[in-house]
């Protein structure tokens, strides 16, 4: 009986002393650092691969619409989208004096300049 204790002993001494088991080592691959792709379709988005411009494509044209979803309204993109076809007509809004043009302007100019920072690859 006392050898039975002993060996008992021994074992839980033994499972004891085991100590921590660390989990297996994984590596991973480290997370890219690539923006997503922005991509929409609307007025905006039709009408630039309408235009014949050379640098038209869905891709550009589409990542052009979604940051026009993000900073004009529905009517803005409509008024905008016609100005593909004729940018004079968008140019004699620039130099107007009406205060409603003036303010389409505005915000026409820093969705380009948004547009051009975030869809120029």
């Amino acid at each position: 009986m006392v050898r039975i204790s002993i060996l008992l002993f021994l074992m839980f001494a033994l499972v004891a002393c085991g100590g921590r088991r660390d989990p297996p080592v994984r590596y991973v691959a480290a997370p890219t650092t690539t923006t997503p792709v922005l991509f929409a379709s609307g007025p905006i988005s039709r009408a630039c691969m309408a235009s014949d411009r050379r640098a038209a494509s869905s891709t550009r044209c589409g990542c052009v619409q979604a940051v026009a979803d993000q900073r004009l309204s529905d009517v803005d993109q409509r008024r905008g989208a016609s100005y593909f076809d004729d940018p004079h007509a968008l140019q004699e809004v620039r130099q107007s004096d009406n205060a409603s043009n003036e303010a389409f302007w505005e915000r026409w100019k820093a969705y380009g300049a948004e547009a051009a920072r975030l869809c120029t690859s």
